[in-house]
């Protein structure tokens, strides 16, 4: 594909890395020529200085001839306007936009399909903070969880645990796990890590304590999983404090203050000012997150969870660990330097996560061909899982008609399960693949990707392309 970015801060250039990996023509557009040198200097990618919503600026880096468009500025006017100038210009086939406000996210009736005369010509909204927002949302639903993605909207979700040392699955083999849970708890371990190494989910793998587990299930059975590779069952988070007041600590507070009792705590007086006239449950406190004596003042000690979501990766870092130090039992910072996540995600503060790493996994999909309806990227990167649909028939298919243990899969690609209409099938090597399943995969390996594609796709028909579609998140 050719895909034009405009942007070049941790959205662009995290994109433009997966993007340039997978052998797509890449330009990327920025004011800052310094940084635009260092992404050439790494990858195989073009790069035009210039201003991103400028109509000749937008010509020399070939929109002419893109496939598509990611407007990853940090101004919203300029992304939404770049967009806009790609369909005046060229009908861009796919245009996607950063939009931060609120404002222009309260009203989607702006970004509607079909582009008539009085909507914006965008297909898709992405805005970090929401992502990152509904992300945590989603840890806390689970307690324990490393990690969470839904898929067929909703119907079935992969999980990420630690396994605990002392748990009932844990020194179990998988084909054992089904002895250990209740009958009616259907699951398929799709890989399992073991420090930086992964080891294949084969019916005679163990897990062992420390894994990092990763299930397919439906949500119903997901906490009875849970629980089996815990040591106990999982405190509720009842009391959740929050550091930072910007649009995702704000969104947060305004969330989870329906059912559980939070406090926030913002350096800024006017903005933790803004933030009181707004909430109506949640106890706004103006101090330094990493104020030892604040944090004990409002009795740290009490809290279940501790929340780190300001602008700054250091002062998430350090409020976290001060807050796992002063008895919180469980910590969620935001940290976007990959170096930093290296350097904590096994130290004090329990799950790390990385604005970038959503946003570029929440986008996976429009990048890859086939028809996958849902990809997103794991482990920072290492790996992958997707949901593709198997169109055809058996005779234009390779896998329509087929049973899974007779298919010539890639290397190191694990079968989660089927989805069929509204049934969920756990993967079994016996199980037949029919025409318009959706097939839940998990690559160890995301260069496997094109090869999926390739399989998925049914013979002498054009590569099915993802449709264009309009959505905002």
């Amino acid at each position: 594909m050719n895909i034009v970015i405009l942007g070049a801060g941790q959205v662009g250039s995290s994109l433009a890395e997966l993007l340039a990996n997978e052998n797509n023509d890449v330009t990327v557009v920025d004011l800052d020529r310094a940084h635009l040198q260092r992404l050439q200097d790494r990858l195989d990618i073009r790069t035009v200085s210039g201003h991103a919503s400028h109509p000749d600026i937008l010509e020399q880096a070939g929109l002419e001839e893109a496939d598509m468009l990611i407007a990853a500025t940090q101004n919203d006017e300029t992304n939404i306007l770049a967009c806009q100038i790609a369909h005046i210009l060229h009908k861009t086939p796919t245009k996607i936009a950063r939009v931060r406000s609120r404002s222009y996210l309260d009203h989607p009736e702006l970004f509607s399909r079909g582009y008539s005369t009085d909507t914006l010509p965008i297909d898709v909204l992405i805005s970090p903070e929401t992502l990152v927002t509904n992300y945590i949302l989603q840890l806390i639903e689970y307690p324990g969880s490393l990690q969470v993605i839904d898929f067929a909207e909703g119907k079935v979700r992969l999980i990420a645990v630690r396994a605990y040392k002392g748990s009932l699955l844990v020194d179990k083999k998988i084909k054992e796990l089904k002895n250990y849970l209740p009958k009616e708890v259907k699951t398929r371990i799709v890989a399992i890590y073991r420090k930086d190494e992964v080891v294949m989910p084969t019916g005679d793998a163990m897990i062992k304590p420390d894994d990092e587990v990763f299930f397919l299930a439906e949500p119903k059975h997901i906490p009875a999983i849970v629980e089996e590779l815990r040591r106990h069952k999982e405190r509720p988070s009842r009391n959740i404090m929050i550091a930072g007041g910007g649009n995702i600590g704000f969104s947060l507070a305004q969330e989870l203050e329906k059912k559980h009792q939070v406090k926030l705590i913002d350096h800024n007086i006017q903005q933790a000012r803004t933030v009181a006239e707004t909430l109506e449950k949640t106890i706004i406190i103006h101090g330094d997150v990493a104020d030892k004596d604040l944090l004990l003042e409002e009795n740290i000690d009490e809290i279940d969870l501790f929340v780190a979501v300001t602008n700054s990766d250091e002062a998430n870092i350090i409020s976290g660990m001060l807050a796992k130090k002063l008895g919180v039992r469980r910590v969620i910072a935001l940290v976007n330097n990959q170096s930093y996540i290296e350097l904590i995600q096994l130290n004090s503060i329990d799950v790390a996560i990385s604005a970038d790493q959503i946003t570029t996994s929440k986008l996976l999909h429009y990048m890859r061909q086939g028809d996958t309806v849902q990809a997103a990227t794991l482990r920072r990167g290492a790996a992958e899982t997707m949901e593709v649909i198997a169109h055809g028939s058996e005779n234009s298919s390779k896998v329509i008609g087929q049973r899974i243990g007779d298919i010539d899969w890639p290397k190191d690609i694990t079968v989660g399960c089927i989805i069929r209409e509204d049934q969920v099938l756990i993967s079994h090597r016996d199980v037949e693949i029919e025409a318009e399943d959706h097939v839940i995969l998990f690559l160890t390996d995301p260069q496997s990707a094109p090869a999926i594609a390739e399989l998925f796709t049914p013979k002498d028909s054009k590569s099915w392309l993802n449709p264009t579609v309009s959505s905002s998140f």
